[in-house]
């Protein structure tokens, strides 16, 4: 695994802390990330994802998906009676977990669904009115306006046969 140092960025860009820090909260969190349980994230559509996460022995009821902020976390605990078993070979993991996901800017959970030992949690972002990007009409200037108007007037009264005096 390869380490990034970051401290280049700190000393030269200001007002990015925010992304060099995530950056390299990432970048510490890899090194720490169990690998239990697999997962998958998916593009589903424009702006659609899905996070299919492979939870086979697990009950619905068993299973936590919270959202806070920006954060996304699944977590798990298996009951102790799973622990009264003597195994001879034990190849299932049936043990508790949690996995943290870090969602981007306007990226809301739509829903979760189980089936057949996988959880589906479908997401989508939703970028507000306000942030979305918008057309402006190029106008004219209240003197150009005023330039319109008058030689509007001039061609309509020329047309008129009428002698027109322009201030």
């Amino acid at each position: 695994m390869r380490n990034f140092d970051f401290s280049p960025l700190y000393r030269s860009a200001i007002g990015f802390d925010r992304m060099a820090n995530i950056l390299d909260s990432l970048n510490r969190a890899e090194q720490n990330q169990p690998s239990y349980p697999p997962y998958n994230i998916e593009l589903t559509g424009e702006d659609k994802y899905r996070i299919t996460m492979a939870v086979a022995g697990f009950d619905r009821s068993e299973i936590n998906i919270e959202v806070n902020q920006n954060h996304l976390t699944v977590s798990a605990n298996k009951g102790t009676e799973e622990q009264a078993r003597t195994y001879l070979h034990q190849g299932i993991a049936a043990r508790s977990f949690e996995r943290r996901f870090q969602l981007a800017d306007h990226v809301q959970v739509q829903s979760a669904n189980y089936e057949n030992g996988l959880l589906h949690i479908d997401l989508q972002r939703i970028i507000p009115e306000a942030m979305k990007p918008r057309s402006i009409p190029i106008g004219n200037s209240a003197a150009q306006d005023k330039l319109t108007q008058v030689t509007s007037s001039v061609a309509a009264n020329a047309e008129a046969g009428g002698n027109t005096v322009a201030a």
